[in-house]
């Protein structure tokens, strides 16, 4: 705790993890010994060696107090984040169910999951791969499902989406900052290793697993993605969400008019490769020919289609 008075200077406040404030510990003659052995050995150990040694005359209960407070890392807890109407969803992916055919045999799947921040109204979809494409189209469908587009998109370091992770420039993948520009939002990526900072849609993954789909066994990824939109509508909706205490689908209600527009046109997915031009200024790209200008002949391009 901090203890001041209303108009004390802050940098005379007294500072106190243990004991009275402003009260020092019995362990402070001895912190540089404490600290050397506080990550390797126990304060039962380290309480016998001062005693033996240093002739240490305090208790054992003084020791541990302090041996805690130097393990202590003393990170700031973290607070949930609250975002604005049509501010922002998360996304994420976990494993779906798996698809059995007629012989028994199964395929795996994965559950890509995206979160509304505000309302924690979400969309699910099965697929085999988490390919660019695969996440592109999961994105698109879920806007035309929400019937609006959020300002930005919070995505972890997938190499669907994120070709060089980085806290502050991160390289996304071209197909995906083109899909963000078709739709008017932007694409953020979250720390590497930081899961909390899509906190709203780590756990919703873990809903439609428990909720929706264990037990569950499909016969195609078609009826497992009818199942999941049934169970989106019937259950998930309707339920009174633990941290909001207010029902989803009225609280999306109230967000969906707060959402951008959506595109009138469906993003156009591309595929990227690298031709050599031939002499008659041709390039090939799957059995068909191209022009390009005569400059490029004899040239290496990259074509995109």
């Amino acid at each position: 705790f901090i203890e001041e008075s209303a108009d004390a200077d802050v940098s005379k406040c007294t500072i106190s993890t243990t004991g009275s404030p402003g009260r020092k510990s019995h362990c402070e003659p001895w912190h540089d010994y404490i600290q050397s052995k506080a990550s390797s050995l126990s304060a039962q150990r380290i309480y016998q060696d001062l005693v033996r040694e240093h002739g240490f005359d305090a208790s054992y209960e003084s020791v541990k107090r302090y041996v805690k407070k130097i393990n202590d890392k003393g990170e700031l807890p973290f607070r949930r984040m609250e975002t604005l109407p049509g501010q922002e969803v998360q996304v994420d992916y976990g494993s779906g169910a798996r698809i059995y055919d007629t012989n028994g045999k199964y395929k795996k799947t994965h559950l890509f999951r995206i979160v509304l921040s505000c309302s924690r109204k979400g969309y699910s979809e099965a697929s085999y791969t988490q390919s660019t494409e695969n996440f592109i189209r999961a994105l698109e469908n879920a806007f035309r499902y929400f019937g609006g587009v959020p300002e930005c998109v919070v995505v972890d370091n997938l190499k669907a989406a994120v070709k060089k992770a980085d806290l502050y420039d991160p390289d996304l993948n071209p197909k995906l900052r083109d899909f963000a520009r078709h739709y008017g939002t932007c694409i953020m990526p979250t720390k590497v290793a930081m899961p909390r900072h899509k906190g709203k849609v780590e756990n919703s993954v873990g809903y439609v697993q428990e909720n929706a789909l264990k037990g569950r066994k499909f016969g195609s990824l078609q009826k497992q993605n009818e199942f999941l939109r049934y169970w989106e509508s019937t259950i998930a909706d309707t339920r009174i969400h633990g941290t909001t205490k207010s029902q989803v689908v009225t609280m999306f209600e109230e967000e969906k008019p707060l959402l951008k527009p959506l595109s009138p046109t469906l993003f156009e997915m591309f595929a990227e490769t690298k031709r050599k031009v031939h002499r008659d200024g041709h390039v090939e790209v799957k059995k068909a020919y191209y022009s390009v200008p005569p400059e490029y002949s004899r040239r290496e391009v990259w074509v995109r289609y």
